[in-house]
């Protein structure tokens, strides 16, 4: 019976995610019909461990009518409730704990770097920062194709907007070929973000990507500088949405040129329903 008490809490889970769509939040969409067919696999053994509860009850009850009872071990109860209440606690705390945002305070936490936070060569463990690279993800040949693609496709626009379509591909693009797109307005939403080593009037505009999963979600953006006449307050974490002119600079932290908006137009947004990116395959 514990058994299908278990798996009916995952099976739960998993309707209750697609069902409010915080599924998003874990996983690439590309892969949500691998977690939707597992509500049915649960499903399925679900009903094979109620089937075979209620034979085991109707044998062991045939047992004690002929005399053929056996004791139960003494010790195996605790044993039960320490084994499924391990497997239980990502269950409870999935179902009635709000799925929390990453935010600016993830940023802190985990350090701000223009290289990978850790320089595991595990492609799944790596967590990138505010340039997109997705060279881990194809080999030489198809990055080479996808990058000359993406640069014929922005390239030719004199407005780019990075929306939910576009920012990992557009993003990416632009930050390694810049000299293509000096010059050129750009638009971009995200979180404030800011470190200590950057001028009062400027900031930087991220937003969590995810390429698989919420195990090796980065943030991406880029830095903006606002015009002294249109010098702000805004706090971190407040989402806002940008528009300015594409120019490189010299970011000592990074070791790095890095593209940079100076501002023309901005307004504050509120947090989009779905805060994350995600990376989209050709």
């Amino acid at each position: 019976m514990l058994r299908f008490i278990v798996l009916f809490g995952f099976a739960y889970f998993f309707m209750k995610l697609h069902a409010t769509g915080d599924i998003s939040k874990y996983i690439n969409m590309k892969y949500s019909f691998l977690s939707f067919s597992m509500i049915f696999v649960m499903f399925f053994l679900m009903i094979y461990q109620l089937v075979k509860w209620v034979r085991a009850g109707n044998k062991e009850e045939h047992h004690v009518h002929h005399g053929h009872s056996h004791e139960q071990d003494e010790n195996t109860w605790y044993k039960k409730v320490f084994t499924y209440g391990l497997i239980l606690i990502p269950v409870v705390t999935g179902i009635f704990l709000p799925v929390a945002t990453l935010n600016s305070t993830v940023v802190k936490a985990k350090g701000f770097h223009f290289s990978m936070i850790d320089n595991d060569k595990d492609q799944y463990a790596n967590h990138q920062i505010l340039r997109p690279n997705s060279s881990l993800y194809y080999d030489k040949n198809q990055y080479v194709e996808m990058e000359n693609s993406d640069l014929k496709q922005y390239r030719n626009l004199s407005h780019i907007t990075l929306d939910d379509n576009h920012y990992f591909h557009g993003l990416e693009t632009i930050y390694n070929y810049p000299g293509n797109f000096i010059g050129k307005k750009v638009t971009i939403k995200g979180f404030v973000y800011r470190t200590d080593d950057i001028k009062d009037n400027q900031l930087f505009v991220l937003r969590f990507g995810i390429i698989h999963c919420i195990a090796d979600a980065g943030v991406y953006g880029m830095l903006v500088d606002f015009p002294d006449h249109m010098k702000n307050k805004l706090k971190e974490n407040t989402w806002i949405q940008v528009s300015g002119t594409l120019s490189t600079t010299y970011y000592d932290a990074f070791k790095e040129n890095i593209p940079y908006l100076t501002v023309t137009d901005y307004q504050k947004i509120p947090e989009p329903k779905d805060p994350y990116v995600y990376r989209q395959y050709n």
